[in-house]
């Protein structure tokens, strides 16, 4: 086993972020809990007995508080695992004027990793993000309309994000994988989890709380697999930075993916957008 880590887990109150936050502990890491929810994400961290954060990604000064609290409590973290997010809906903005899918699924990791870059170079760290495979079946994304004021689908933002998390990861690597930062995104697969529950796209909402079609997806254990072997491997020998995994292994990507230009073009439109 790798040397204990210092692993920061947003969405770890439940799911496949708290699954990963379990195995690592048992494997001797530090796991530091983030949470939306005060009662879940102490159940957590008190079963574990880790340290925990609250934020809830809806409001961007929490994320910034968030960020604050983290650079203030430890002086390295190793990895930050961003699995916070979530397929909502109806159309809702925030308190940030953002939608909601937009801003909890991609623009908090990304103003939470930005705020935590400085200790992300200093640690060397590894910046890890849950994606999905509708990244690169069903995904398109369009710079001018990233809040999705003229084109809303529950399912449909939640593709885009998602293609944009790994967009967001591609970038990262590019920009500060020399100063000894790495990156990757991985599909966990479809698992039975909460993600959808809140969602107004009936066919999510049904596979997602009819028990007998939940019974036959797997486990949030098994769709914390690759984020642990990620969180544990090293990258160079074990995982390549910027690449997307399934299952422990490289996965396909798509046109727009290996799209340079628009990675670019997303991270900068992003800082334009959180200015």
């Amino acid at each position: 086993m790798s040397e204990g880590k210092t692993v920061v887990i947003t969405g770890a109150s439940d799911g496949i972020g708290a699954a990963a936050a379990r195995r690592l502990h048992r494997e001797g890491h530090r796991v530091v809990v983030v949470g939306r929810s005060p009662e879940k994400t102490a159940a957590v961290a008190g079963e574990l007995g880790v340290e925990s954060f609250v934020a809830d990604f809806t409001r961007l000064d929490e994320v910034r508080k968030l960020a604050e609290d983290l650079n203030a409590a430890f002086s390295r973290i190793d990895v930050l695992a961003n699995n916070a997010g979530g397929l909502f809906g109806p159309r809702t903005e925030t308190a940030d004027g953002f939608e909601k899918t937009f801003q909890v699924n991609y623009l908090a990791p990304f103003l939470l990793t930005q705020l935590l870059r400085d200790k992300l170079i200093a640690s060397g760290a590894a910046v890890l993000q849950t994606a999905s495979i509708s990244a690169r079946l069903a995904a398109k994304l369009e710079l001018d309309d990233l809040n999705h004021d003229h084109d809303f689908a529950p399912v449909r933002v939640y593709n885009s994000t998602k293609l944009e998390i790994v967009l967001f990861t591609k970038e990262l690597h590019r920009r500060y994988h020399a100063q000894g930062v790495s990156a990757a995104a991985f599909d966990p697969g479809g698992v039975a989890t909460n993600f959808a529950t809140g969602s107004s796209s009936r066919p999510m909402r049904i596979l997602y709380t009819t028990p007998a079609l939940r019974a036959l997806l797997p486990g949030p254990d098994k769709g914390a697999k690759t984020l642990v072997w990620l969180v544990q491997g090293r990258p160079g020998s074990d995982w390549e930075s910027g690449g997307l995994y399934l299952r422990r292994k490289p996965s396909r990507t798509n046109r727009q993916i290996e799209d340079a230009d628009l990675a670019r073009a997303l991270w900068d439109r992003t800082e334009e957008l959180l200015k």
